[in-house]
């Protein structure tokens, strides 16, 4: 199982009911935070997040609406006696940023770790899922995520009697372990479908977006511009509008698509939502707190 919350919905600057650009997916007991705008472990708090338990923070780009919020996070964490090392991912100039941002939060009693994804490409673990990361079409160096929960084959007894495998380590087999000269291909058939989770603020409509999106679960995308009319603004600086953001999903194939990164100025939700519902009916607004339980198909 994985969850999924949006911490927070909102884009440049935050509303008394809208905190800034933060998602969370956790699943096997440990999480996954993307982007950690200015009050985000606040919002954390009002969402159930437990910030014990994030393992790694994904950072999409520099602009400050999905970062400000690092210092007073990594400092909560510490508060917390927070020792496990923590892993933060991001296009280029990471370490530039965390440098500033080390200063201002002073010593910390665990380790920072960093990945500077080149060309925003890579593909790393957290545990037990597999990121991979893609270059997304913004204004500045901007990297998507997507989040996947892979699924092993199905355990076939069959085969285990007949290669005279105890009965004692078949579950350690089936989990992945491979125990003296037992492997699990020996006991699992074909890899099936696992869930997929994918992240794209801030952007432009783009194919690496649509490729990533194909399939998955769960599309979470800029929907920066709620009017059609503001479609000139959204390609001047790197953004969606929800009609585009619901065009993307249907041409991916998604399953669910929420719309988020909403500008200040997008006080009500419904007619954007209602674009993107012309493309992908399955659209929903997005807004901070929403929570989704994703299950792997039967079978």
């Amino acid at each position: 199982m994985v969850t999924v919350t949006l911490v927070g919905c909102g884009g440049t600057q935050p509303l008394p009911q809208r905190a800034l650009s933060a998602l969370a997916v956790s699943a096997g007991g440990g999480t996954v935070l993307i982007d950690c705008g200015e009050g985000t472990q606040a919002a954390c708090r009002r969402c159930g997040v437990n910030l014990y338990r994030i393992d790694a923070v994904l950072l999409t780009h520099y602009h400050g609406d999905h970062i400000f919020g690092l210092p007073g996070l990594w400092q909560t964490m510490a508060g917390m006696g927070r020792t496990a090392p923590l892993l933060m991912a991001g296009p280029p100039g990471l370490a530039a940023v965390l440098h500033a941002f080390l200063a201002v939060a002073g010593p910390l009693p665990f380790a920072v770790r960093t990945l500077e994804l080149e060309k925003c490409r890579g593909r790393f673990e957290v545990v037990p899922a597999v990121i991979e990361a893609f270059p997304l079409k913004h204004r500045v160096d901007c990297c998507g995520y997507a989040y996947t929960l892979p699924r092993a084959g199905k355990f076939d007894p069959a085969r285990a009697k007949a290669a005279g495998i105890p009965l004692e380590i078949w579950s350690r087999l089936q989990n992945g372990e491979t125990v003296g000269r037992f492997t699990p291909d020996m006991v699992l058939g074909p890899a099936r479908r696992g869930l997929k989770v994918v992240y794209g603020a801030d952007t432009r409509p783009c194919k690496a977006l649509t490729d990533a999106a194909r399939g998955a679960d769960l599309l979470c995308m800029d929907a920066t511009y709620a009017d059609d009319a503001d479609a000139p603004k959204a390609k001047l600086y790197g953004h969606s509008t929800c009609r585009q953001a619901g065009a993307l999903a249907a041409e991916a194939g998604a399953r669910r698509l929420w719309l988020t990164h909403y500008s200040a100025a997008v006080t009500d939700t419904a007619p954007g939502l209602l674009a993107a519902q012309a493309a992908f009916p399955a659209a929903e607004a997005g807004e901070d707190g929403k929570t989704l339980e994703l299950f792997f198909d039967e079978g």
